[in-house]
């Protein structure tokens, strides 16, 4: 049996990270219970989905990676998609870079995860080349993350944006009503369908029931971090319940 120690920088008002990453894995843990996973969390300050916000966030990056250091996580995970893409296309990689060496200073190896970057990686892995997306967004946010997608070569054919700014109201969303937001996108052109594209949003309980309406891969940017961390880990990337891409039929792909 194995203890698998995951390391997560959260923005101090996340509550979903937490929540869906640790309900994915004990699931995976009932169908193989030789991996067992524990989570490490170091948060840095952010309330309200803003430009300015969001580079404060960015800002406290290596010193939430220097306090993670010390538990030696065999990786590490930063959470906040729009954080990243906001600054402009590409940035999780300068951003995973950024962290990376914060942990090598402090004798870490640990390899890391940006949100970001494992949402490319997913639709990489899903060999999808156009999506749709929902984003609790105010639509100026909504279309950095279409332009951040875009430049990294995957066409988004529609997208829908709940505007909510504050990030405790995002938690609390519903997502059962996911259900009919998604039913608000023309999918005719999209190969697959990220339904929540915030680590934030609620999501995980519908992922399922929207994938076996639409007949096509319902992924999230939570499913998709948890996809890139199982494959870090040199683990089967297998969720049940969670959405083609954790099924466990689909290979883990080079970082984004």
């Amino acid at each position: 049996m194995t203890d698998h120690h995951i390391g997560m920088i959260v923005p101090s008002s996340n509550l979903t990270m937490e929540t869906e990453l640790p309900r994915m894995l004990r699931a995976r843990e009932e169908r193989y219970p030789d991996d067992r996973f524990v989570f490490h969390s170091a948060r840095a300050r952010m309330q309200h989905v803003t430009p300015e916000q969001l580079r404060a966030m960015n800002a406290q990056a290596e010193r939430a990676a220097t306090e993670l250091a010390d538990a030696r996580p065999d990786v590490v995970a930063t959470a906040c998609l729009v954080a990243i893409m906001a600054q402009g296309p590409g940035y999780h990689c300068t951003a995973e870079d950024s962290i990376a060496s914060a942990l090598r200073a402090e004798g870490s190896d640990a390899p890391v995860v940006s949100s970001a970057g494992a949402l490319l990686s997913g639709i990489a892995a899903l060999e999808a080349k156009r999506v749709a997306i929902v984003t609790p967004y105010l639509k100026p946010l909504t279309q950095a993350v279409v332009e951040y997608l875009e430049d990294a070569g995957v066409e988004v054919v529609d997208s829908l944006s709940l505007e909510v700014p504050d990030n405790l109201a995002v938690a609390r969303l519903d997502p059962a009503d996911l259900l009919a937001h998604y039913r608000k996108l023309d999918l005719s052109r999209a190969d697959a369908l990220v339904l929540s594209a915030c680590v934030q949003m609620p999501s995980l309980p519908s992922i399922q029931p929207v994938q076996d309406a639409v007949g096509i891969p319902v992924l999230s940017v939570a499913t998709a971090t948890t996809f890139r961390i199982l494959s870090e880990l040199g683990v089967r990337p297998e969720v049940p319940g969670a959405g083609h891409l954790l099924s466990g039929k689909v290979a883990a792909v080079p970082a984004a």
